[in-house]
């Protein structure tokens, strides 16, 4: 390598001068190049949006501009100035809309809008909808529906003899009580979680099994005041269709019957007899 200034003959000298004024602006021309230069910036993947000049990977050559080049390692030097990340932004949700069916067990929706869409290699936007299950009760014209749908919550008949005493001691009794009716179920399935009960107040959990029959009293206060009624007791379910049960006290113990039929008082073992909660 030639050093101009070791160099005392003056021919050489110009020589010498001009070789490092050359290696100067070859570097100079390398430096140049990239994004800014080329006034380019573009979206997704472009083979097309290239410049020439250093690249990220600290090679020389071919560079490109387009948003996927952070990924591929392959951008210009001055990329990320001459295209800056803007990152996505979105507004509030909307309310929840009403239930996408009535009387039946569906969803809800709510949404928001994007904002200012991702830029330049930022991620992508967030979830912008998203549903809940739902289910209404009334129809528009204000008509119940839908409670052949709601899990029946029993405990023991024994729970009864205390809820009277309780309701008397507080006077909630009334002559006009209505004296209830039953219902007949059987048992189709249960939870394991149902045998595995220890506790005084919950052993009767033990004794659902599958085939069974067992009486389901509604009555006063599980009864509904406007209707008479109490939830879960399939009063608008069709033949043969399946309905769902839950223990009251565990949480675990559930499971599923069919409808047997109405009648106005229970008649089943005690052991096989509860009531509406």
């Amino acid at each position: 390598m030639i050093h101009c200034g070791a160099v005392m003959d003056q021919n050489r000298r110009k020589y010498c001068i001009w070789v490092c004024w050359m290696g100067l602006l070859g570097l100079g021309r390398m430096a140049e190049g990239g994004c800014m230069e080329a006034g380019k910036c573009c979206k997704g993947r472009d083979l097309t949006c290239v410049s020439k000049g250093w690249r990220m990977d600290r090679e020389y050559g071919t560079c490109f501009c387009d948003e996927l080049c952070t990924s591929t390692k392959d951008c210009c030097h001055d990329y990320t100035q001459a295209c800056p990340a803007r990152a996505c932004v979105v507004g509030e949700w909307s309310h929840w809309s009403g239930c996408a069916v009535q009387c039946s067990p569906t969803y809800r929706v709510r949404r928001r809008q994007v904002l200012q869409e991702p830029e330049n290699g930022e991620k992508p936007c967030p979830n912008l909808e998203e549903k809940s299950g739902c289910l209404e009760y009334f129809t528009n014209q204000g008509i119940e529906c839908g409670h052949m749908y709601v899990p029946a919550f029993i405990t023991t008949s024994e729970y009864n003899k205390e809820r009277k005493r309780r309701a008397v001691s507080i006077d909630l009794a009334s002559d006009t009580e209505d004296s209830g009716y039953c219902i007949e179920f059987q048992i189709e399935s249960f939870s394991p979680a149902c045998l595995t009960e220890d506790r005084l107040h919950a052993r009767w959990m033990l004794y659902i099994r599958d085939g069974y029959t067992v009486c389901v009293a509604c009555q006063y206060p599980a009864m509904n005041v406007r209707n008479h009624r109490c939830y879960g007791d399939g009063r608008d379910a069709k033949r043969d269709q399946v309905l769902h049960w839950q223990a009251v006290g565990n949480s675990k113990c559930h499971g599923t019957w069919k409808k047997v039929r109405e009648v106005e008082t229970c008649s089943c073992p005690m052991v096989h007899s509860f009531i509406f909660t």
